[in-house]
């Protein structure tokens, strides 16, 4: 298949993998983030945003789904039989894990960082850059109470938090970039469950973050979030445990028994959201790709030359759509190796490219503010993106590093 490669430019990697440097150093900036939503919370409304419905009915795949889902979305969710549509997959869970909030947990991505644990169970993993150019892991995570544990967990970026805000998420980390990101997570618009390091206000108890013995690894690969713990200190923070007004959506899924097969779009089967060359965009040190297999309409996820595993069941991470959300970002301090930290405008309007069924959608996102306003994906016709039934992988691509994106 033709591959289509977006730029071939070269940039070389010219920055060392320096890790969390600087996390608990304290803040050499006054920084007063606006204000967030306050409403007082109201009851969660158990439907979509009203979509109308295609007349026709599509095409009956081999195993029996039809094809045109992208025409026939979730419209509205029902309980039947004490299950419900999940807001963040579209597949039908039990009715009080469907409405509780999700867990965004901030996970390691480095090499000898890996495996991680727990991570199979996300519904949504979201993926970004962070200081040395190495990215790291946010898993929102609905389906956690048969997990014991979650991690390695590291340390907040504050567009990482802004993102959670977007899904209404309980923000966990162990860790914070300070001068970015202190006053933020302390406020009142974030519910955290953090640990109780420099820079944390009110700190996670004891039983919701420790540590697990890793061989030779290094102190900070080795903190993990316990989920026993998360639950009493949501508990005892009085967080609301169920979504409320403030959290519309999600994603739009197409609905039960329909495959959004994008039949006049692009095949794309292998992608690279950092290219198959070196770059300092954050994605290539580590040349993540997503291959697609088409007889379970799966993409599948390696990184660093390796299969992705979840040491958890030892299986490869996969996931039903993928979207690259092409931000504006920026070194905040430069000159200061100390401080070589990121800022990614997640709000706004941008490029997007969505990929699922093996097809790839050029088009856009839209978020209008960094409280609780949904993203929304759009395709070139300024119709709202409709995502198959299943886990999403979503990876903020500097746009300075947008060239290096490569599909095939």
């Amino acid at each position: 298949m033709k591959k289509k490669v977006l730029a071939a430019l070269v940039i070389a990697a010219g920055i060392l993998l320096t890790g969390c440097a600087g996390d608990d150093l304290p803040s050499p900036v006054e920084v007063t983030p606006e204000p967030l939503n306050t409403a007082t919370p109201a009851p969660q409304e158990t439907t979509n945003p009203s979509q109308s419905q295609s007349d026709d009915d599509g095409t009956v795949l081999d195993d029996g789904m039809k094809s045109g889902g992208e025409s026939h979305p979730i419209v509205s969710r029902t309980v039947v039989d004490g299950k419900m549509q999940s807001y963040l997959t579209g597949e039908w869970k039990d009715e009080n894990v469907v409405k509780r909030r999700n867990m965004a947990v901030m996970i390691n991505n480095i090499l000898q960082a890996l495996p991680q644990y727990g991570i199979s169970k996300a519904s949504i993993i979201y993926e970004a850059p962070v200081e040395g150019r190495i990215t790291r892991l946010m898993g929102m995570f609905e389906d956690y109470d048969d997990l014991d544990h979650i991690g390695s967990v590291r340390s907040s970026r504050d567009y990482y938090i802004f993102e959670a805000l977007a899904y209404e998420s309980i923000y966990c980390n162990w860790g914070l970039a300070r001068p970015w990101v202190e006053e933020l997570i302390n406020s009142d618009q974030v519910d955290n469950i953090s640990t109780a390091v420099a820079g944390i206000a009110r700190g996670a108890s004891n039983d919701t973050y420790k540590r697990i013995e890793r061989g030779n690894l290094a102190t900070e690969h080795t903190g993990y979030l316990f989920i026993d713990g998360y639950e009493k200190d949501v508990d005892r923070f009085g967080y609301n445990k169920n979504y409320t007004s403030r959290f519309t959506q999600a994603f739009s899924f197409a609905d039960d028994g329909y495959i959004a097969t994008y039949d006049s779009y692009a095949d794309a089967t292998k992608i690279y959201p950092g290219g198959t060359q070196s770059n300092a965009g954050g994605y290539g040190k580590h040349n993540p790709c997503f291959e697609y297999n088409e007889d379970d309409r799966l993409y599948y996820r390696t990184q660093y030359g390796q299969k992705q595993i979840d040491e958890m069941n030892d299986e490869q991470l996969t996931v039903t759509n993928v979207i690259f959300k092409v931000c504006n970002g920026e070194e905040r301090v430069p000159d200061n190796d100390q401080y070589d930290y990121l800022k990614f405008d997640v709000s706004g309007k941008g490029t997007a490219y969505i990929f699922t069924n093996g097809k790839v959608i050029k088009g856009t996102w839209e978020r209008k503010d960094e409280r609780y306003s949904p993203n929304m994906f759009y395709d070139d016709n300024g119709n709202e993106i409709v995502l198959n039934q299943g886990k999403t992988w979503i990876c903020c691509i500097w746009k300075d590093y947008e060239d290096y994106i490569s599909y095939e």
